[in-house]
Parts: C-alpha cells; structure tokens; sequence
C-alpha cells in the first residue's frame, strides 16, 4: 500500500479516517480500536493518516487508504467535509484536536473536546496503550478487545524461517542494551538449537555486526539495515523467539503471536508491554527506572536486567528448537 499525499477522490463509500501520526509500535497499539472501527463500520472507506514511512505495514492493517501525514504541524489533507467519521487516536492535545476539527466530519470519535464542543470520555492517566484507544472507541459504542493485536501475515515467505530473531535495534540510547550482552544471548540461544538472526535499522548495522562478530556468528545472520519494512514483519511473523527491547519488533511479535522476550527499560511495560495472555514475557527492574526515554545512554532500568534473565525467560516459552 503507497502512501498518498491527500484523500483519493470518492469511490462512493463514506470515508471515515484515523489519525494516528507516530512511529511502528505507536502503530500497532491502535489496532484493536482499529478493529473495532473495522466491524462497527463496514460500509466505509478507512483511511489510516500516519506516517509515510510505515506504508508497507500500514497495508497489513484494517484499513484501506494510508494517508501520509508528517507529524501535527500542517492540516489533514482532505477537503473540508469529505469525511464522514473522523477518529482522533493520536491524542487529546489542541494540535491534533484542531486537525480532526478542521475536517468538519459528520461524528467525531476522540477524548473529550470542550474547545470543540465533541462529546468523549476524560484522557485517561496510567492505562495501556491499547486499552486507551480500545476504550476510547468502546466508550464511543464501537466495542473493542484491546488483546485483539493480530495483523495479516505478509504474502512474501520469511527470508530466514523459524529463526530466532535477536532485535538489536532501538532509536535511542536510552534503550540501548549492551551488545556483550546480546552475543552471551545469541550464544545461549544457539547452545539451545536455534538458528539465530540479527536485525535492526540501519543505523543499527554496526551493533549488529559487533553483536555478530563476539557470538560467532556468520554475517549472513546480520539482517539489519537489509530488511525493508514489511520484510522485516515477515521474518518475525516467521520466527520461532523474538528477543528485542521495548520496540516495534515487540509489538510485531505480540500481533504474531511469536514468543518474544522484551526487556523494558525507560517506558513502563505497564503502558507499552505485550498481551499478558500471550507467550511473553517482560523483563525490567522499575525500582531503578529513571524514565528518559530520550537519553543517550540505557535507562538503569534496562541495565538491571542480565544474560542469565533472558536466557531463564527464554527457557520458559514454548521454543521450537530449529537445526543450527
């Protein structure tokens, strides 16, 4: 699915649009709610606003029309009363509230507005992230399971099926585990049997490579910065383990099912953590959470968690071992 610089023309549905202008896993944490729009309005078109970036995502999701829309600092590109229904999922602030209004839609489905004059509930403190939008859009009487994370399967077949994928990559240093610790990972999970790949963005390919270089492992293993977006939710898809920090691979496991380690460093996996109902499991020390998430370098509370923590969680999900 290509991103589109403004709203097609008609194709005579009633259009209803999301904004949701974020990054991959702030994404994925609004797909029960767009489930639920998905089933309560099944004569519209949906339009996803989000960023151009996540286009080959995007088309995974419940939605029929990605809008490219570069953060909150210019308007919606749709005229002025061509949307029917207008979703605000991205916030309750006046930046994204204005954005919705300006579209002049028939209903408005957001936090409560004064400004505006549109009904919702209070902007919630200390929730989830897909309870948020799931109850948003519950409270608007569209119905939404926020463990309801599963996405479609990309059609092109995994390039390295069953693997366990040992994510390295975070977009910043506050999230940074060390990569000593990575390849004492990467050899506990080989000594387990499992094939192992590395990936990451591209500004994670020299991480990845160090990581590669003190397990062992040969650098065809090294798949970061060489996966574009939606071959990159293929090899999770496919994957046997998933271990990684707070990230989108995270959120990609949890829509897969995919057994996954996550190790939580400045944002509370109360907020941000997989289903607990899935085969995940969490691991961070919050007593030493200092909570920048844009820091240099790794929260404490990432640091408190060990190569002997990872490795117990691992031996604790239901792994298929795959021949090294």
């Amino acid at each position: 699915m290509t991103a589109v610089p403004a709203l097609p023309p008609s194709d005579g549905r009633p259009d209803l649009l999301v904004l949701r202008a974020i990054k991959l896993g702030d994404a994925l944490v609004a797909v029960p709610a767009l489930h639920a729009l998905r089933r309560a309005f099944p004569g519209h078109r949906i339009t996803l606003a989000t960023t151009a970036w996540l286009a080959p995502v995007v088309e995974l999701l419940p939605v029929d029309v990605h809008l490219a829309q570069h953060g909150l600092d210019h308007a919606i590109a749709a005229p002025a009363g061509a949307v029917d229904v207008a979703v605000n999922l991205h916030g309750a602030g006046p930046e994204s509230s204005d954005l919705i209004a300006a579209l002049g839609a028939r209903r408005v489905i957001g936090h409560a507005d004064p400004t505006h004059g549109y009904e919702g509930p209070e902007w919630p403190d200390d929730v989830h992230e897909r309870e948020r939008w799931a109850d948003l859009v519950t409270w608007h009487g569209i119905p939404a399971d926020p463990d309801e994370v599963a996405i479609a399967r990309p059609q092109a077949p995994s390039v390295a099926p069953g693997a366990a994928v040992v994510h390295i990559g975070a977009f910043h240093g506050a999230r940074h585990w060390p990569t000593d610790r990575f390849a004492d990972v990467v050899r506990g999970l080989r000594e387990r049997g499992l094939d192992v790949v590395l990936t990451g963005g591209a500004d994670d390919v020299e991480r990845a490579t160090t990581v590669a270089q003190a397990a062992g492992l040969d650098p065809s293993a090294v798949l970061a910065g060489a996966l574009e977006l939606q071959a990159f939710a293929g090899v999770v898809a496919g994957a046997s383990l998933v271990v990684t920090v707070d990230t989108g691979a995270a959120h990609l496991a949890s829509a897969y099912g995919i057994p996954s380690v996550v190790v939580f460093g400045p944002a509370p996996p109360e907020a941000w953590g997989p289903p607990a109902s899935g085969p995940h499991v969490v691991l961070t020390d919050a007593s030493v959470r200092r909570g920048d998430v844009f820091a240099e370098d790794p929260d404490p509370a990432l640091l408190a968690v060990g190569v002997d923590d990872v490795l117990a969680a691992v031996d604790s999900l239901p792994v298929r071992a795959q021949p090294v």
